[in-house]
């Protein structure tokens, strides 16, 4: 029988999500048999006044419904939240969201929590599909999320004489590039390179990085690398922004990873 395969010299899989959370899918990665490369193309942070957070979660029970638009919005509210009212149904879009619920000790057991009944698309337009609207006509939903967001859920929401509020939890900063990021975005697009993205936002944020460190060259090696994606509005902004081998996996962690085997 051939020896297996070192990790170490096989395409690296570049992991960009937020630090907080890369590490979990990285690890996966990695036990299953490929060498994953932490390359955050979003920096999540908190916000400058947490005067505004603060009173708005001291509240919850005036609301019908409080939706959390990514893990990062649960992480960032629960801060500052002891015991969430069990009378409050939660609103998620993604595996993640629900993951971070139950690090906080919050699971459907406990709390309603509602969420696309489609496990391969996750997003707001299957969220809304599983949300009971009549019963929440004429009452208030808190949307927590970062400094600004898709307005769909909101407009949606709006039409069906739901009142919408909206809540800045956290923000999202562009990486800057330095001593260290800079020679590893190189190296990466030099040679051969599989990437998962998250998000819309990331992506641009790596043309822009890769224009800013090795110029439109760079670019276009970046654009016939292969990247994986979660989700139809990332394939069409990646094939917007000229890259060549998109492959769409779904969302969830296990379909990302079943696809960069598979691949």
């Amino acid at each position: 029988m051939p020896p297996l395969p070192d990790p170490s010299q096989a395409v690296p899989v570049v992991v960009t999500r937020p630090l907080q959370q890369a590490h979990a899918f990285a690890a996966s990665v990695e036990a299953a048999g490929r060498r994953a490369v932490l390359f955050p193309l979003l920096a999540i942070a908190p916000v400058q006044d947490p005067a505004p957070l603060q009173a708005a979660l001291a509240h919850l029970e005036d609301y019908a419904l409080v939706v959390f638009v990514s893990p990062n919005a649960i992480d960032a509210a629960f801060a500052h939240v002891q015991a969430w009212p069990r009378q409050v149904p939660i609103g998620i879009v993604g595996e993640g969201s629900r993951l971070a619920l139950e690090a906080h000790g919050v699971d459907a057991a406990q709390v309603t929590v509602y969420g696309p009944r489609r496990a391969d698309k996750m997003d707001s337009e299957e969220l809304l599909k599983s949300l009971p609207l009549e019963q929440m006509r004429g009452r208030r939903v808190l949307i927590v999320r970062g400094q600004a967001g898709r307005d769909f859920l909101s407009e949606a929401l709006q039409q069906h004489g739901i009142d919408v509020e909206h809540l800045t939890a956290y923000r999202r900063l562009a990486p800057t590039l330095d001593a260290h990021t800079g020679p590893q975005l190189l190296g990466l697009i030099d040679g051969q390179a599989d990437w998962v993205i998250t998000s819309s936002e990331a992506l641009r944020n790596l043309i822009a990085l890769a224009r800013l460190a090795g110029g439109a060259e760079r670019v276009v090696k970046l654009q016939r690398q292969r990247i994986f994606v979660s989700h139809h509005r990332i394939a069409e902004t990646a094939q917007a922004q000229g890259f060549t081998r998109v492959i769409l996996t779904g969302s969830g962690d296990e379909r990302l990873l079943a696809a960069l085997f598979a691949a």
